[in-house]
């Protein structure tokens, strides 16, 4: 795409935007226009840029497992002032789970505090020497331990070629923020059925920016529907409230009979207007149920073998707890056993 120039830039996005909506995939999905910014801007006039038009910023909180972004905290709060819709994302070097793990963490600790209106984004785009298996293996502890701290799913950002070609099924229940540049549309989202976030040029212009900026359109379904994790449960806990992340083809009815509950208890302890319409990775809190534990993993502890512990196989734990791959638990995961 061309630099996008002061006024024109916003035109040109409009159009963007009416040629999106004009699509079957855009008809119940409003569009905003939004940027992501680090340290590479420099000093930002976010009010300038609000004005011009951007309605959400996505910030870069820092790289691998010390580095913090120069600009994190005042690009926050001057976004925050400014009255802009922020998501923050981490850029992630891990080559290997531990790695990822101890990312995550990081990640967490520099955000836990903040108010955020957008999932919060594993960028992880560089990985010299490692195979897609072993990918795939070190995003998903990135994601899950991030998850498990926040209390709901993070998103992926990624080009729309690793969309297709590296990231596995696995990841399909987390928001996609994809980046395909000089195109109308993402080629490709790969095992996601749609984009949630779609960074369309690096070399946008904004008033408030100093030199080039990555462009981004948003859907509804970036923000975060439940900011508020809940507390984790103590191990053993019995008839605790529980949580549940929705999954790709989940329906409310479908997960009212998996708890042994109602769909009007859901609607009312979830505040759902509508009950025909939930979204993937919108966190739900269950009505309290007398069968279910709570256990959260030790070390050595493997599905199969908690499974036999507590009388139940593992594809019912890999159901219940949103498990994408049923190898792969890390100590301190907390599960539900129904």
């Amino acid at each position: 795409m061309k630099h996008l120039r002061g006024a024109a830039g916003i035109i040109l996005s409009l159009i963007f935007a009416v040629c999106f909506m004009c699509s079957p995939a855009f008809a119940a999905s409003r569009l905003y226009q939004g940027m992501d910014v680090s340290s590479w801007q420099g000093d930002i006039d976010f009010q300038a840029v609000r004005d011009a038009g951007i309605q959400v910023v996505y910030i870069r909180t820092g790289v691998g497992m010390e580095y913090v972004d120069p600009y994190f905290q005042s690009n926050y709060e001057k976004a925050l002032d400014a009255g802009l819709k922020i998501g923050c994302y981490h850029y992630v070097t891990a080559s290997d789970t531990l790695q990822a793990r101890q990312q995550a963490e990081f990640f967490y600790s520099l955000i836990r505090d903040k108010q955020l209106d957008c999932y919060p984004a594993m960028d992880f785009e560089s990985f010299p020497g490692l195979s897609t298996q072993e990918i795939n293996v070190i995003g998903l502890a990135f994601m899950e331990t991030l998850g498990s701290r926040l209390g709901y799913g993070p998103a992926l950002y990624t080009d729309s070629y690793n969309a297709a070609n590296l990231w596995n099924s696995g990841f399909s229940s987390y928001p996609l923020w994809v980046a395909d540049y000089d195109v109308n549309q993402p080629e490709s989202t790969g095992p996601w059925d749609t984009w949630d976030g779609f960074q369309y040029s690096d070399r946008g212009r904004v008033a408030g920016v100093n030199g080039d900026v990555d462009m981004d359109f948003f859907k509804d379904s970036m923000f975060i529907h439940s900011q508020t994790p809940q507390p984790q449960p103590s191990p053993g806990d019995i008839g605790v409230l529980l949580t549940y992340r929705v999954q790709g083809g989940d329906t409310l009815w479908g997960i009212s009979r998996r708890f042994n509950t109602t769909v009007s208890r859901l609607a009312a302890l979830n505040h759902i207007s509508n009950p025909n319409i939930i979204y993937k990775g919108q966190i739900l809190e269950i009505p309290d149920n007398p069968g279910a534990i709570i256990y959260q993993v030790k070390s050595g502890d493997t599905l199969s073998a908690i499974a036999n512990r507590f009388g139940t196989s593992v594809s019912a734990l890999v159901s219940v707890n949103g498990i994408a791959n049923p190898n792969l638990i890390y100590v301190g995961q907390v599960l539900v056993i129904l």
